[in-house]
């Protein structure tokens, strides 16, 4: 039989009340490997903190998401979101599922046709693109999509002075009910301005419109506002072909599908009030039907998910470093992970499960992590056992972002693994060192000596 956790005895204070709606217990069932690898070998042969992705995972939620969407409309293509995580393993397990690329900077353009993607598979999205990175973009036959007019006069000079033709589109920005709008990105529906675009490229013989493009933000919590913004897609699909006789290529709807990860600020868990993707999708292909096209012309819809396909494909283990009590009785966790590494947790409730067996008792905790800054809290209030020096977690849901967004702040960024299908463990990224942060550095001759 196995010994039990020895917890030590300690007194909380009680308050009298109703207990929540829920029930007063919560799960803490611990997580001691993934996708059968051990979480205690993997701290031992990588360290801790470690990122773990799992290629399974991947291969799964790709699948099944365009499953979900070509049953509803025939013609569907999946382009990955390079800046949700642009690891190169991560992007090449999504390429081998057939997604193209989508990226945001010459930086991401770069990136993906290093790893072999055909500048024709690539779609350039992004305020800034620079001279530099448009030209590739054109001589290669990517799919650049305009996001404001200096843009547009900028593709119009680069093509006359090269006699080449580009291929864009334009993102379309417009009121679909959520608030703040992101009306920041590319050209307004309402005021005409997407329409003055339009005018401007279809009477250039240097520019090749060959699609539409919306992102309507990140995140979103229902599916209506894809339909409205469908329905106004198709709007602007169907003038062209009336007005100028041009049937685009594609519609792409952008990406912002939520995944579970749970935001700050709301009571219930995300799966339990987040619309399905079965639903998601209905919004975003029905409209497609009012096309003024049919069967092999109709066009192609292009989806840039990024969050949805890959959050719950990443894992953060961590390491207690040590446990305190705060000024007001609350116990505090430390970890060995801070918001250095995982930059969501300003956003998200990430939930947090140890990894080994623990004791019974249970009490509203905060979670910080090791960094000498008063902001390095990773969750205010998340109910845990007690966990001692050396216990390790799982932090659930951080392959959305995490390795984008992380920063060398204090600590230095650790080492990355990927778990493959046949339960090998790779390394995808490396650990840095003061070799690798302090090499772009020049230190003048002048300041290399000092007397203390």
């Amino acid at each position: 039989m196995d010994k039990k956790v020895y917890e030590r005895p300690v007194i909380i204070k009680q308050y009298s009340g109703l207990m929540n709606k829920f029930g007063g217990t919560t799960d803490q069932t611990p997580i001691k490997d993934i996708d059968g690898v051990s979480v205690k070998q993997l701290v031992e042969d990588f360290g801790s903190p470690l990122f773990v992705m799992s290629e399974d995972k991947i291969r799964a939620n790709q699948r099944k998401m365009l499953r979900i969407f070509k049953t509803r409309y025939p013609k569907v293509q999946f382009a990955w979101s390079y800046k949700t995580n642009y690891l190169d393993s991560v992007c090449s397990v999504f390429h081998q599922e057939g997604s193209w690329a989508e990226v945001v900077s010459e930086f991401e353009y770069d990136k993906a046709r290093k790893l072999g993607v055909p500048g024709e598979k690539i779609i350039f999205n992004g305020p800034e693109k620079s001279s530099s990175a448009l030209i590739k973009a054109i001589k290669e036959n990517a799919k650049i999509h305009i996001d404001h007019f200096d843009e547009l006069y900028q593709i119009i000079e680069i093509t006359e002075s090269l006699n080449l033709k580009a291929n864009v589109a334009i993102r379309v920005n417009m009121d679909v009910g959520i608030y703040p709008k992101w009306d920041r990105f590319g050209f307004n529906y309402e005021n005409g301005e997407a329409e003055a675009a339009l005018r401007r490229i279809v009477v250039n013989d240097k520019l090749n419109l060959i699609g539409l493009h919306t992102h309507i933000g990140t995140y979103i919590m229902s599916a209506e506002p894809y339909r409205l913004a469908a329905v106004k897609i198709v709007e602007l699909f169907n003038k062209l072909i009336d007005e100028y006789d041009i049937t685009l290529e594609y519609i792409d709807m952008g990406g912002g599908l939520p995944s579970n990860n749970t935001l700050k600020g709301q009571y219930l868990e995300a799966d339990q009030i987040l619309p399905s993707y079965e639903q998601f999708a209905d919004a975003v292909t029905s409209p497609l039907f009012d096309t003024k096209l049919s069967g092999d012309k109709m066009p192609l819809l292009i989806l840039e998910s990024g969050r949805a396909l890959i959050d719950d494909a990443g894992y953060l283990i961590s390491e207690v470093i040590g446990n305190k009590r705060l000024a007001d009785g609350r116990r505090a966790v430390i970890l060995n992970a801070g918001v250095n590494l995982l930059f969501t947790s300003f956003w998200f409730k990430h939930k947090i499960v140890p990894a080994q067996d623990t004791g019974g008792f249970t009490e509203n905790s905060s979670v910080y992590g090791p960094l000498c800054m008063n902001i390095d809290c990773l969750r205010e209030e998340i109910v845990l056992p007690a966990l001692k020096r050396k216990d390790h977690v799982v932090i659930l849901n951080t392959g959305a972002y995490s390795v984008t967004q992380w920063m060398q702040f204090i600590t230095m960024r650790p080492k990355v693994v990927m778990i493959m299908q046949d339960k090998t463990v790779e390394l995808i990224r490396d650990s840095e060192n003061l070799e690798y942060i302090t090499s772009p550095e020049k230190l003048p001759e002048k300041l290399k000596e000092f007397s203390l």
